[in-house]
């Protein structure tokens, strides 16, 4: 993508949608709004901007129709903190399971490593070549204990030392003397000097030349700052002051690992990165970065839906998770290990099928915090055909991309493809009907025989036409009759 988000309008969000999910306008039109939206409050004055609340969203659809996939593509376009958690897991303070307020934890912890990432892309260029100096250093320290390199400096030294040995003088051994100026092997020839050897390897390293040669790298690990303790609310995780005295949890220790020159290359780009790094700045941008972008998916939640007769039971803590979701997503402070945060202004994206109860069924709060709802739609054959081609990670392309490396090429006839398509939706009417997820069982059985074979026992170009998918997928076909 060549414009970043800020620049993309909601018609150009919902282009770049088109891109990876097939239909459904209505929910790529909602959250496209809302993400820009985000952006237009983040340019007025602060004070301004603090009263304009994000308006979440209810996706309601059945199973397998992209709305999973339309909050994680919106997500990776707005490079914003995202997490997808299912509303089943959660269970009401007092009951054993995770609480509601574990989710904006989670959001924080997925920012700082989204922080992370990116300050280490800033400093790849400085650390590498910290990382390459280290490497250069010690293939020289190889290269001069198998040639027996010494060094001049150490003659001197060995001469020095000669000196104070009682009895014995120094300019008895004329040989010591003469090459001190010099760095010579053990066999007495010319060496390069150390400033030489180290230069030569750094480049030979940088090409390439090295990279299956093993060395010997030392890190140093920092100590965690935290532990895992148990609370009425679960497992949760208690911040240790890392400079009192005789702390077992603090400082940092080196440890050392034998690899290759590649793999010591990707370990010392990410520990002389980490070095640069100042945690407690992290941890501030990602909290503020979580505030004020996060996006909490929370799938499922037709399943806590269920109104409740009175009495106790799953169904009274079915309405309890409601009633924990309503003051996170009302906006309130969350602690976590990285500092408190405010969850006035994440975005919250509800989900479900809501094919047996219906919004209404949630408690009355909760659905005036959700008050974009739309409707997606089930998923026909013409959508099939259109997912098994337009998308770029589309399904078809996947199967060709991995024989292509068999040196296989996958050939799909159009004729082929309608018949897929037709074949998942006559599965979805028969059985349960999971929407695009019926492709992936219709392609594996369809391509079994030929990944299985691929690696021996395979042509070098395969054409997938009507009378091999009729073929391939009748057994399938007649067990759902």
């Amino acid at each position: 993508m060549s414009q970043s988000i800020e620049q993309l309008t909601p018609r150009q969000i919902v282009k770049e949608l088109d891109k990876y999910i097939i239909g459904q306008a209505a929910a790529k039109k909602a959250v496209a709004v809302a993400l820009r939206n985000r952006w237009r409050r983040q340019q007025l004055p602060p004070a301004d901007r603090q009263e304009i609340l994000p308006k979440n969203i209810l996706m309601m659809g059945p199973t397998g129709v992209g709305k999973t996939e339309i909050a994680r593509r919106l997500s990776t376009l707005a490079r914003a903190p995202f997490i997808k958690v299912e509303a089943t897991k959660f269970t009401e303070v007092g009951y054993v399971g995770r609480d509601v307020e574990s989710m904006v934890r989670d959001l924080v912890a997925t920012s700082v490593r989204l922080v992370e990432a990116e300050k280490l892309e800033q400093l790849r260029d400085i650390a590498e070549d910290a990382a390459y100096a280290r490497i250069a250093n010690l293939l020289a320290e190889q290269e001069e204990e198998r040639l027996g390199i010494i060094r001049h400096g150490s003659l001197g030294h060995a001469m020095d030392v000669m000196g104070r040995i009682p009895g014995v003088d120094p300019e008895q051994f004329p040989e010591f003397k003469e090459d001190q100026a010099q760095d010579v092997t053990k066999d007495g020839d010319p060496a390069e000097s150390r400033e030489d050897l180290v230069a030569r390897l750094r480049v030979e390293a940088e090409q390439g030349i090295h990279a299956k040669r093993e060395i010997t790298v030392e890190v140093e690990e920092k100590g965690s700052s935290f532990m895992q303790v148990f609370t009425p609310g679960g497992m949760e995780e208690m911040g240790i002051d890392t400079n009192a005295f005789n702390n077992p949890f603090g400082g940092s220790k080196q440890f050392t690992r034998t690899a290759t020159v590649e793999e010591a290359f990707a370990i010392l780009v990410e520990a002389e990165a980490k070095q640069r790094m100042d945690e407690n700045s992290i941890n501030r941008e990602a909290l503020h970065r979580a505030e004020q972008s996060g996006i909490i998916f929370i799938d499922e939640l037709d399943k806590v839906a269920m109104k409740s007769g009175g009495g106790s039971g799953p169904e009274v803590s079915r309405e309890g998770v409601q009633r924990d979701l309503l003051p996170v997503i009302e906006g309130s402070t969350v602690p976590s290990k990285f500092g408190s945060i405010q969850t006035d202004h994440i975005l919250f994206i509800g989900a479900g099928a809501f094919h047996i109860s219906s919004p209404d069924d949630l408690i009355p709060e909760l659905q005036g915090r959700l008050p974009i709802q739309v409707r997606l739609d089930s998923l026909g054959e013409d959508d099939f055909t259109r997912i098994l081609t337009e998308p770029k990670s589309a399904l078809t392309k996947q199967y060709q991309q991995l024989l292509e490396v068999e040196g296989t090429e996958l050939e799909f006839t159009k004729e082929a493809l309608d018949e897929i398509a037709h074949a998942a939706s006559e599965l979805n009417e028969k059985t349960e009907n999971i929407g695009a997820r019926r492709l992936h069982t219709v392609l594996e059985a369809l391509l079994e025989g030929l990944m299985f074979d691929a690696p021996e026992d395979i042509d070098s170009k395969v054409v997938i036409d009507v009378k091999f998918v009729r073929e391939r997928l009748k057994p399938i076909l007649d067990r759902s009759s």
